[in-house]
């Protein structure tokens, strides 16, 4: 099958048993500040995307992710995700693609599962979280990961987790309204600051949520940088330019004529955040951006469909 005229999910997520069971059992039976786990299975995933006519899904395992606060327990959790979706991608190679979870903020252990994940397991990317236990992208820590990720011309998907502090700033509400969108603008705007990015041309990286709310603070944030630095400071705004956002959340209307103003149509992608986002209002939501007069039809489909091809190489041939 070719993904050149399937609708291609680049904001799925897979919630297996035996990842659940290992969450709780740790304390986050709560994850987030929500309520629990949404309840997930191989075939309810393969007969949602059939409802929805989707072709592929880019399944990630989402916050809190692997590491609950013990470096071997994250390997072996990391590891098990990792084989658990190397195995629904084998049983259904043209509908799943394989992101990588890694054990972060554990680098040595996170640079193992790179290699294993892409010499034995094949993986089409790999899932990075906004900050891993306070850990961010940006951070000199993190140099070894991201350069052994720019050497495989790798994917990465981030997907947003709740900040350092989170239960004071979020004030009882859950996270992900609030703190997941701002936590993902902190994550890119520092690690671009920083020319983690710049200096690495072989990541491609996916944006989530529309990029939280850096097309509303681009401009603040590189005129900001241009103070601190001088005309010599990092091309925040064009760098945004190159990245690619999904549009899973709540986009319509407001937030994009800002991403609009910030990047071009051919770097938006189609995404659900199903089983986390209840089928409803996926669908509903939907039939919002397709329905939007701020995309031509052409560009709707271009991005739900081929928009991401350039980022699956298994994908785009």
């Amino acid at each position: 099958m070719s993904a050149r005229s399937s609708v291609i999910d680049f904001h799925a997520h897979f919630v297996p048993d035996f990842y659940r069971d290992a969450a709780i059992g740790a304390g986050y039976g709560n994850p987030d500040g929500m309520t629990g786990f949404p309840h997930w299975s191989e075939d309810e995933a393969l007969r949602m995307m059939d409802r929805g006519g989707i072709g592929v899904a880019v399944a990630s395992v989402s916050s809190p992710g692997v590491h609950f606060g013990d470096d071997a327990a994250a390997r072996r959790l990391a590891r098990d995700v990792n084989e658990f979706s190397a195995s629904v991608r084998d049983r259904h190679p043209d509908r799943f693609a394989l992101l990588a979870s890694l054990p972060l903020p554990d680098v040595e252990g996170a640079l193992a599962e790179i290699a294993y994940a892409y010499d034995e397991l094949h993986a089409d990317g790999v899932t990075l979280k906004t900050n891993a236990r306070g850990l961010y992208l940006g951070d000199p820590a993190m140099e070894p990961v991201l350069d052994a990720l720019d050497r495989r011309r790798a994917l990465i998907v981030l997907h947003p987790t709740s900040p350092p502090g989170a239960e004071a700033v979020s004030r009882g509400w859950g996270r992900p309204m609030i703190e997941f969108p701002f936590d993902t603008t902190r994550a890119v705007a520092d690690l671009l600051l920083r020319g983690g990015i710049a200096r690495r041309p072989g990541i491609r990286m996916v944006v989530p949520h529309g990029g939280g709310a850096l097309a509303a603070l681009a401009d603040r944030v590189e005129e900001f940088a241009r103070m601190v630095v001088g005309g010599d400071g990092p091309d925040v705004t064009g760098q945004l330019r190159h990245l690619y956002y999904d549009l899973a959340g709540f986009p319509i209307p407001r937030q994009l004529p800002s991403l609009l103003a910030m990047t071009d149509p051919s770097h938006l992608l189609y995404g659900t955040d199903w089983p986390w986002t209840p089928e409803v209002i996926v669908t509903a939501g939907t039939a919002e951006l397709k329905a939007t007069p701020l995309l031509d039809q052409d560009e709707v489909t271009a991005m739900m469909t081929t928009n991401g091809l350039p980022l699956l190489d298994r994908f785009g041939t």
